[in-house]
This record gives C-alpha cells, structure tokens and sequence, in this order.
C-alpha cells in the first residue's frame, strides 16, 4: 500500500509560476515510479508527467512539456512539479500518483492515487 498526500495548489495568475508536492508513505520509496495527472471539469483526466524511482528518466505530456518539471527527493519520500508559465488551460485538479515505471505511467498505469489539490489559473 502507499499513501499520498498533494500540497501546493491555489490561485495563480497566469504567466505565474507553482510548485506542488506529494508526500508518499507505506511501501519503500524508491520501488515505484511517481507522477502527476490532472483532471478539469468537463474533460478527461489526463497524464502530466511522470518520473522513475531513480529520478533518471521523466516523461511529459506533449501539453506541459518545457514548462512543466518533474523531481523526486527519494530521501524526503517526495515528489515536486514545478510549473513554469501557467495558463487558464492548466486550471484543474492535480493528482499524485504511483506506478510501476514512469513509461507505463505515460500510458496511463496508475497503483495509487491521491486524493487531489486544485491548481486555478486566472487570466
């Protein structure tokens, strides 16, 4: 079992930048890949980004790729995605999640989830 607990929406104008984190406890660490997926009213949920347990490999969804950043601290049991020049496009609820590789994440394998922090971009 993993438990994971999302921190860092809010507000944000756009053009703004934000920081969310997920604290992750249970299974070990560093035997999982982590990532973030989001989901806006009225559209499917979609995949964000994903890392593997190393740190080594990230993948991106084509929509956040260069301005989004994913990073794992494997000895705070955390995972951070910086967001970089944030539009009304990127407003949604963001979910951390685990998985057994970040590839297989990008196709949308999913273990765990956490129960989601809302991320408003106004313009």
């Amino acid at each position: 079992q993993v438990q994971l607990v999302e921190s860092g929406g809010g507000l944000v104008q756009a053009g703004g930048s934000l920081t969310l984190s997920c604290a992750a406890s249970g299974r070990t660490f560093t035997t999982y890949a982590m990532g973030w997926f989001r989901h806006a009213p009225g559209k499917e949920y979609e995949f964000v980004a994903a890392i593997s347990w190393s740190g080594d490999r990230a993948y991106y969804a084509d929509s956040v790729k260069g301005r989004f950043a994913i990073s794992r601290d494997n000895a705070e049991n955390t995972v951070y995605l910086q967001m970089n020049s944030l539009n009304a496009e990127d407003t949604a609820t963001y979910y951390c999640a685990s998985g057994p590789t970040a590839q297989a994440m990008g196709g949308g394998r999913v273990d765990y989830w956490g129960k989601g922090t809302l991320v408003t971009v106004s313009s």
